[in-house]
C-alpha cells in the first residue's frame, strides 16, 4: 500500500517563557483540512513547538509521507541533526549538560520513526498562510484556557 502524502504546519505559543502556552497544528491531506490545539498553564515556548510537531504526528491514523512545516529551528534541527548524537551520548548535550525537553524529543523521535518525514522551516510572523493560522490558533489555545480559568475561578468564589 502507498504511504498518503500529508502536510502538517505546526506553531507554538508562550505568553512569557515560562508561562501559558499554546500550540497548533494544520494537517492537509488531499483537499481536507483539519486543525488541532491545545494549551498549558505554566510551560515554555520550545515544549509548545515541540508539542505541536508531535500532537500533528499523533493525528496520523496510519504510516504516512508528512511534510512538515514548522518556524521552529528548535524541533527541525533538533530532530534532523542534534537527535543523534543525543541519543548516542545517553541523552546528554555538549558541556555534559542534560538535554533539555527530553520527554518530548523522546516521544517525537517515537513518531518521527513511524513516517517518512521532511522537516521544512519557515521564517514565523512572514506572511506565511499556514504558519500565520497556526499560530492564531496556537494563541486561542491560550485564550480558551485562560477564559475557562477565569470562569472556574469566578464559579468557586
Amino acid at each position: 500500500m502507498r504511504a498518503s502524502r500529508v502536510h502538517i504546519f505546526t506553531d507554538g505559543a508562550c505568553r512569557g517563557n515560562p508561562g501559558p502556552g499554546g500550540w497548533a497544528a494544520l494537517l492537509r491531506y488531499r483537499d481536507a483540512e483539519k486543525t488541532i490545539r491545545g494549551a498549558e498553564t505554566h510551560t515554555t515556548n520550545n515544549r509548545m513547538e515541540l508539542k505541536a510537531a508531535i500532537e500533528g504526528l499523533a493525528a496520523l491514523k496510519r504510516p504516512s509521507k508528512v511534510t512538515l512545516t514548522t518556524d521552529s529551528e528548535y524541533v527541525r534541527q533538533g530532530i534532523t541533526r542534534w537527535i543523534a548524537g543525543w541519543k548516542r551520548r545517553g541523552w546528554i548535550r555538549a558541556g555534559d549538560r542534560p538535554v533539555l525537553n527530553v520527554d518530548l524529543w523522546q516521544r517525537l523521535d517515537a513518531l518521527n520513526a513511524g513516517h517518512e518525514v521532511s522537516w521544512r522551516w519557515v521564517k514565523g510572523h512572514s506572511g506565511h498562510a499556514e504558519n500565520e493560522a497556526v499560530d492564531r490558533a496556537a494563541n486561542e489555545a491560550i485564550d480558551e484556557m485562560l477564559e475557562e480559568a477565569r470562569v472556574r475561578e469566578d464559579a468557586d468564589r
